[in-house]
């Protein structure tokens, strides 16, 4: 009963687990526990976060079936309350070091706060499947495999075959072949610019291209030429070219091989296995409008920081607008827009890559990739709509605990997301939609003898009805209904 109403709060009125348990008495059922509870119940999940990760995803399936032919995965950043890191222990008779799982990291939003990591798959219909957490410092790319090995066991032979998609960041090449054993597949961004200058002049190349749309010939010359304005052209503006070249390299496997040398002798060299890829390199001329749009705003800065302020006092990054600025003369420094940089950039507008070892149709592989918003915005509600941060724990069970709770109201939260959607497909319903009108269904005690509801009706509330049948949308309720009605198992 614990979780369940520290899963509610988190979902309709985050707060601390102190500030959740003050505002129990505004639940119907009033649940009657201590504050000692809630502590003992996060310890409880602590010490069984594998068991409870596979019971959430099991009883999940009996709610909504779980579509886990595509698994997204990702990784975010959460700070806490805190100025100093936790200290790593070393074990004096093992030497085994233990790192604390508040450490400083790179954050995205250069807050200078201890972090902890957070991995997150998630299935086709954008419903959370496994989490782990790691130190803020940790090599994200790490996480992936280990957490991989135990979405494999928790599918239980059910579901060993699917298709790993994610950023380039979390697609390395070692991801990638252990993707391609077991019946597995991947499918991740791959950055153009990375790419070797053998396979960079196939993507400049204009053999080989087509159009999505149709798969008729079509150039990239031909795509930067059309008139945009012109109306006859908007649907070759919003569609893109595609071209499959392959990738296939040769990949270090950890294993040594003999080999006998002309002179007798006998040498240990590396084993190399072939990690069997192509990529897909699309082009659109929307995207390059776009990215050359963002450039110039870019550039229009940068001239203005040459002509107002000094170029040393500002910091340059590898996206900030002090890129287009660079130091000429030996006697004497000076600046100025280096324009070289600029075209080098532009060379690559409109261009994206995704690496993959499916022999699907294109189009399929795209579409797959597209849908990588969903785990982004994953972590937009968690961070967002179900305030996951700032933590204030400092006991590594309690902060677990914290984002298992968080883990359990996103997936509750997406659960009923995904019913009320697919009730109306000429409704959609946002976060912000269906939480508020959670939130806003309150009931007026009239004497214990019955309740007046407080809220009106809406869209989300009609879904909430055509789905669930609770009555919901009446004025008055006797206590028996509503005693009834939290009963009601789905």
């Amino acid at each position: 009963m614990v979780n369940r109403f520290l899963t509610y709060s988190r979902i309709l009125d985050p707060d601390s687990k102190l500030g959740s348990f003050e505002k129990l008495g505004k639940f119907y059922e009033e649940p009657d526990f201590g504050y000692q509870h809630i502590l003992r119940t996060m310890d409880l999940l602590y010490d069984n976060f594998d068991e409870y990760i596979s019971h959430l995803f099991r009883e999940s399936g009996k709610i909504h079936k779980r579509n886990t032919t595509v698994c997204y995965y990702d990784c975010t950043n959460y700070y806490c309350e805190a100025e100093t890191q936790d200290l790593e222990y070393v074990d004096e008779v093992t030497g085994e070091v233990m790192k604390g799982l508040r450490q400083f990291g790179f954050a995205k939003d250069h807050k200078p706060n201890p972090l902890v990591e957070m991995g997150l798959f998630m299935d086709t219909d954008g419903i959370p499947v496994s989490m782990c957490l790691a130190p803020g410092n940790t090599n994200e790319q790490t996480t992936a495999i280990p957490l991989e090995k135990e979405l494999i066991k928790m599918f239980n032979g059910k579901n060993k075959k699917f298709i790993y998609c994610a950023d380039a960041g979390l697609g390395s090449y070692h991801i990638r072949n252990f993707n391609s054993m077991g019946g597995r597949a991947f499918v991740v961004t791959q950055s153009v610019k990375k790419l070797s200058d053998t396979l960079k002049q196939a993507v400049f190349n204009d053999y080989g291209y087509r159009r999505l749309s149709d798969d008729k010939p079509l150039t990239i010359s031909a795509m930067k030429r059309f008139d945009k304005k012109d109306a006859n052209n908007i649907s070759l503006y919003n569609d893109k070219i595609y071209k499959v070249i392959e990738a296939s390299t040769l990949l270090d496997v950890g294993l040594y091989e003999e080999k006998i040398l002309q002179n007798g002798k006998i040498k240990k060299i590396k084993s190399k296995a072939c990690l069997k890829q192509h990529v897909i390199i699309t082009f659109s001329r929307k995207s390059m409008e776009y990215q050359r749009f963002i450039r110039n705003r870019q550039i229009e800065r940068a001239k203005s920081i040459l002509d107002k302020m000094d170029p040393d006092e500002y910091k340059k990054g590898p996206n900030d607008v002090m890129r287009f600025i660079k130091k000429v003369g030996k006697d004497k420094i000076t600046y100025e827009i280096d324009n070289d940089r600029i075209r080098e950039e532009e060379k690559y507008d409109g261009f994206y890559a995704i690496a993959t070892n499916l022999d699907d149709d294109v189009k399929d592989i795209i579409a797959i990739n597209e849908q990588r918003y969903q785990i982004e915005d994953c972590f937009r509600i968690l961070k967002t709509d179900f305030s996951s941060r700032p933590y204030f724990h400092r006991n590594r069970g309690r902060i677990i605990a914290h984002f298992m709770i968080c883990y359990t109201a996103l997936l509750i939260y997406r659960l009923l997301e995904v019913k009320l959607n697919s009730f109306s497909k000429e409704i959609h319903l946002t976060t912000r939609n269906i939480v508020e009108t959670m939130q806003n269904m309150q009931i007026a005690n009239i004497s214990d003898m019955a309740y007046v509801s407080q809220y009106t009706g809406s869209k989300a509330l009609t879904a909430l009805e055509g789905v669930f049948a609770l009555g919901l949308d009446r004025k008055n309720f006797l206590p028996k209904d509503l005693n009834k009605k939290c009963r009601k198992k789905f």
